[in-house]
């Protein structure tokens, strides 16, 4: 069998320092190759409208002209994965907007680098319906504490009151969770699959890999999507029946 075929690699950052980091990077993994590399958004985009290579584009998000968050926006479809990589935490709800495969805090750990990548090289196994959460889902001490509908999460390095009647739905962003409500989203450390099991509410129901819906918030469900407020949510089929049946009980 032979290899894999390796994933042609852009780079862009307009930091020299930083983009000779990534291009070294780049050209230490064995299942990517450097493509390109670009100090600026704007000749990157050249580049892509050009029909240029690219499987996988490490993008800074602060720079002149047109920072990586609004070429994001621009780039041709089909889009390459993207991996964000910025000195700041505080972007990560933007790139949960534009769903970005993954989000580095420099300095980049070569360790994480190859984390990252490992989504984009590795095929993941189908996913297999998860269960319903219990009502009784045991809670981990100085993390989540249930009182009613409330819970307290820890974000923004403090731990934050939230009343879960308002959450719409919880979306997975690579190591963080997001949970949406009508006015705010807030970023929690942790895994979507931890948080699902530390819900003590039933009608917190999963409908994809990705995604834990609010059922108390759907209005609606047409053509495999949840309507929430302003929000769309995807069901995957594996959790479809499941929950048709768990709306219609309600």
């Amino acid at each position: 069998m032979e290899p894999a075929a390796p994933l042609a690699c852009v780079i862009i950052d307009d930091n020299e320092i930083n983009r000779f980091t990534l291009e070294r990077a780049v050209q230490r993994h064995d299942q990517l190759t450097l493509a390109a590399s670009f100090p600026d958004a704007l000749e990157a985009l050249t580049y892509f409208h050009a029909g240029g290579e690219v499987d996988v584009l490490l993008l800074d998000i602060e720079m002149p002209h047109i920072n990586g968050l609004e070429l994001v926006k621009l780039l041709p479809e089909p889009k390459p994965a993207v991996i964000l990589v910025t000195t700041h935490a505080s972007f990560a709800v933007d790139a949960f907007e534009l769903h970005v495969l993954d989000y580095l805090v420099k300095p980049v750990n070569y360790a994480r680098f190859c984390q990252a990548i490992a989504r984009v090289s590795v095929p993941k196994p189908p996913v297999a319906p998860a269960p319903a959460p219990a009502i009784s889902t045991p809670v981990a001490p100085n993390d989540l504490s249930a009182t009613g509908t409330d819970l307290f999460v820890k974000t923004n390095g403090k731990l934050l009151r939230i009343n879960f009647e308002d959450v719409l739905f919880i979306e997975a962003l690579s190591t963080y969770v997001v949970l949406v409500t009508d006015k705010y989203k807030h970023i929690v450390g942790g895994t979507l699959k931890s948080m699902e099991e530390r819900l003590p509410f039933r009608h917190f129901v999963r409908v994809h890999r990705s995604y834990i819906v609010n059922l108390h918030r759907v209005e609606a469900l047409e053509d495999n999507l949840l309507k929430l407020g302003q929000h769309e949510v995807p069901v995957s089929r594996p959790y479809q029946d499941e929950l048709i049946q768990r709306l219609q009980a309600l």
